[in-house]
């Protein structure tokens, strides 16, 4: 007997590779100790904060014997930290908007969820490309939802506009997009959501049913090459952009992230005013009070780009040395190479036993490949190689 519910109990069974090796890694730095394992199973920034944040930090203590210094606010989050956000948000989609275009949310994954709560019901269909976040099939399930991946160019990882248009059926209600990609690191050109957006628009008025079109954006700073990373509020009317701070801020605890709503949607104020409901429903009530006031001293700052940047040289330069082959992201933190084997999960095998963690690309609905995580430490990066070496002449 059990309390647990079948779908539950079924998402259990399937869940997450990345805490799988993430949990497997625990075991092996308990085993070898944690400077003989290199860990690129989670993608859980490791750069401090700038200093800006310790600055506000200090600033909210000493302001923390105010009557309600940490109380309750309005459930879409407190007014000034709204407009600060929108502001930013502007800069970064080309688009005006004001704070009532905003909804503060726990994270990206909270802002997901608002959503998704809002727009869907039972039976309806959200497509995305593959590779994906794996979590998006549990958010769209939560409501009773199914998500349809449709597998990107292979390799290259681009669009397949033509296959995300196929997938679209009268019960598609919403399309996600992760550019800066997790977990290829891709970045998605203009042409490339241009032409999208156009026949998603035609799709959707042909089947009588809008359909959202959501940026999920928690990479946007990690852009190392400096290309355009195209606003899709100025592609497709119907946009919504998902935002966090855990990774420019290096904030992934603190859960703090936007739901912006493109101004030119028909139905904005209906959907803000649903995203405000939704948030206080699912038990969230409010983004975190704190993590919000962070945002009014630190909303500018972000951790420095170029660590990252020396980082993923690094990693490019041992697995290039390793014979592996792969695509160099454009942004985020991630490298999603091809595997030696078909079979990655037998080649991550072999990595495990040179104390390198990594996760199949079976994960991310992608079998034959298998992601790095490179926000570590460059020294953990370069200790990896002749493991890496090992393991793909032991597969030979």
């Amino acid at each position: 007997m059990s309390l647990v519910s079948s779908e539950i109990n079924g998402y259990m069974a399937n869940s997450s590779w990345i805490r799988k090796m993430f949990e497997a890694g625990i075991e092996l730095k308990k085993k070898y100790g944690e400077d003989a394992v290199c860990d690129f199973s989670l993608g859980n920034p490791d750069l401090p904060p700038p200093p800006t944040v310790k600055q506000a930090l200090f600033e909210i203590a000493q302001n923390a014997d105010k009557p309600f210094a940490l109380g309750y606010m309005p459930n879409a989050g407190f007014s000034d930290v709204r407009e600060i956000v929108a502001k930013k948000v502007t800069e970064e989609q080309n688009t005006p908007i004001t704070g009532s275009h905003i909804i503060m949310s726990c994270g990206a994954a909270g802002g997901l969820n608002a959503l998704f709560r809002a727009i869907l019901q039972p039976g309806d269909e959200v497509i995305c490309p593959s590779p994906y976040f794996v979590e998006y099939a549990f958010y769209a399930g939560n409501y009773g939802a199914k998500l349809l991946p449709v597998a990107s160019r292979d390799f290259t990882f681009e669009l397949d506009v033509d296959g995300l248009i196929a997938a679209v059926t009268p019960r598609t209600r919403a399309v996600i997009l992760n550019s800066p990609h997790n977990p290829t690191g891709q970045i998605y050109s203009r042409r490339e959501l241009e032409e999208f957006g156009s026949r998603l628009l035609e799709a959707a008025r042909k089947n009588g049913r809008e359909i959202c079109l959501i940026a999920d954006e928690p990479y946007r700073f990690l852009n190392f090459d400096s290309v355009e990373i195209p606003s899709l509020f100025s592609v497709y009317p119907d946009s919504v952009v998902i935002g966090s701070y855990s990774k420019n801020l290096s904030l992934a605890g603190e859960r703090i992230g936007y739901v912006a709503v493109n101004p030119a949607m028909e139905c904005a104020n209906e959907l803000l005013k649903a995203l405000t409901l939704t948030t206080r429903i699912l038990g969230f009530v409010n983004a975190p009070n704190v993590a919000q006031q962070i945002l009014k001293h630190c909303v500018n700052s972000q951790v420095d780009l170029e660590i990252y940047r020396e980082r993923r040289a690094a990693m490019a330069k041992v697995l290039t040395d390793a014979g592996i082959e792969y695509t160099m992201p454009r942004g985020a933190f991630y490298f999603f190479p091809r595997s030696p084997l078909a079979d990655e999960g037998k080649f991550i095998e072999k990595l495990v036993e040179e104390r390198i963690l990594a996760v199949p690309g079976r994960g991310f609905g992608c079998p034959g490949y298998f992601r790095l995580a490179f926000c570590v430490g460059k020294e953990i990066i370069e200790r990896s190689a002749e493991g890496f070496k090992r393991a793909v002449r032991a597969c030979r």
